[in-house]
């Protein structure tokens, strides 16, 4: 009986056994196809993305996960940046890039002003900036950071004159290393960091950022036919005469 009793079994973990083995191999086989797609899109792509080019049903989270996991430690690390994912060198060897990068241009103190407000305050128009800042804004400016891709024109606000309104992109997550907007530093942190000054007034507050892609109730899309290089010259013809650029760079 006992005998019997082995050899009835047998074939049942045969079974299993390569069942399991297909399985191990399909899993393989979509993980190959989710890191082909990642390595051949341009742009970061989404979990959405990749699982409308897979087969019904598939596990799409958890394939990233593993495939996360593959690449740590190794030459590129699969990242995720505002829902979406991508390969990026690993940070430690970025100094290998050195030779075949673009020289970096240093951004104006106006423009780095500049692009933290839209970052915190988005979606914000060229006059918003200015009431921040308390100055014009140098002819350029917006102009630099458009070039960038760092910022993007959102809409119109819903006012006189319908001025653009502009807001941070993906590519900014990306060049600044965030997975989403929500991980610029706090209130305390850049107190901390001593860029701003401890001694603030009671009632002082920062914004909470979002890049939310949908329009806020106050702002209308753009026309089909707008085009985004007479944006800044739009904007500059409603104001008033910019202050150049070393007179922006100046003020304390």
């Amino acid at each position: 009986m006992i005998e019997e009793s082995k050899s009835s079994s047998e074939p049942k973990r045969r079974a299993e056994s390569e069942f399991e083995a297909l399985a191990k191999e399909a899993r393989f086989q979509l993980k190959r196809m989710v890191e082909a797609l990642l390595f051949a899109s341009a742009e970061p792509i989404s979990a959405v993305e990749i699982a409308s080019r897979l087969p019904d049903n598939v596990e799409v989270a958890a394939l990233l996960a593993q495939l996360k996991d593959d690449y740590k430690g190794r030459g590129v690390n699969l990242i995720e940046v505002n829902g979406k994912w991508l390969f990026r060198t690993a940070k430690d060897l970025s100094f290998m890039m050195q030779a075949e990068a673009f020289e970096p241009r240093r951004l104006s103190r106006a423009a780095l002003e500049t692009l933290a407000i839209i970052a915190y305050h988005q979606p914000v128009t060229r006059a918003d900036i200015e009431q921040i800042r308390g100055v014009s804004v140098a002819r350029g400016t917006l102009d630099v950071l458009l070039q960038t891709e760092w910022i993007r024109v959102r809409g119109r606000r819903r006012v006189p004159g319908r001025p653009v309104t502009y807001g941070t992109s993906e590519k900014f997550l990306i060049h600044f290393d965030l997975s989403s907007i929500q991980d610029l530093p706090g209130l305390e942190e850049l107190k901390g960091a001593g860029m701003l000054d401890s001694a603030l007034p009671p009632a002082f507050s920062m914004p909470s950022p979002d890049d939310n892609e949908d329009l806020a109730d106050d702002e209308d899309p753009l026309e089909d036919n707008y085009q985004l290089d007479l944006v800044v010259l739009e904007d500059e013809e409603d104001g008033e005469e910019d202050e150049s650029d070393d007179a922006d760079e100046s003020v304390q």
